[in-house]
């Protein structure tokens, strides 16, 4: 038994050497591009991120009353309880403002980046790029942000204006309020 005891530090620094000598922790592996690309899925308000493919009004109207009406209504007036998504026009600076895609919303980015991620609410993440520019472009539609024959593409797309966007700004405010540390950074009182 006691030599046994004896041979646990050997076996212990033995073990630790082999781990050290992987590489820093020992675990995981270097992130592929394919990898990193499955995460990348933000779309900026640019345009930036957004895929290849395109999709029509005349598209569009077919495929959200098919898969949007129930919830939103025919014309974006909203069902029930569900959002309404047309409308709203010169309400934002009353009590009861009415926060639409075309009254509210800053960029046409954002809604192709929310339909293509979190619509149909029974289906999220089930509409393929083409499905998402052409409900996209419909919505547009319905709130006279573009006319009936505007085809939806990762170029004309960056290219609309919404009504709002004038009102959005970008917080150029540091997310930490203490200077950055590189060297000896640690707080002694801590």
């Amino acid at each position: 038994m006691f030599r046994s005891l004896k041979s646990i530090p050997l076996v212990l620094v033995i073990t630790f050497s082999a781990v050290a000598s992987a590489g820093p922790l020992g675990i995981g592996s270097t992130a592929t591009p394919e990898m990193i690309a499955g995460w990348d899925i933000d779309i900026r308000p640019d345009g930036a991120g957004l895929p290849h493919g395109e999709g029509s009004v005349a598209q569009g109207e077919g495929l959200y009353e098919a898969k949007c009406a129930s919830c939103h209504g025919l014309f974006g007036e909203g069902e029930g309880r569900w959002p309404v998504l047309a409308g709203g026009d010169g309400t934002l600076d009353t009590l009861h403002p009415e926060k639409t895609v075309g009254s509210y919303w800053p960029y046409a980015s954002t809604l192709w980046d929310y339909i293509h991620r979190a619509m149909p609410y029974t289906a999220p993440q089930s509409l393929t790029d083409e499905e998402t520019y052409a409900i996209s472009a419909y919505v547009l539609y319905l709130n006279d942000i573009v006319d009936e024959e505007f085809v939806a593409n990762r170029e004309t797309f960056a290219r609309v204006k919404m009504p709002n966007e004038e009102n959005f700004y970008v917080d150029n405010r540091p997310d930490a309020q203490n200077e950055r540390c590189f060297k000896n950074c640690a707080d002694p009182k801590t």
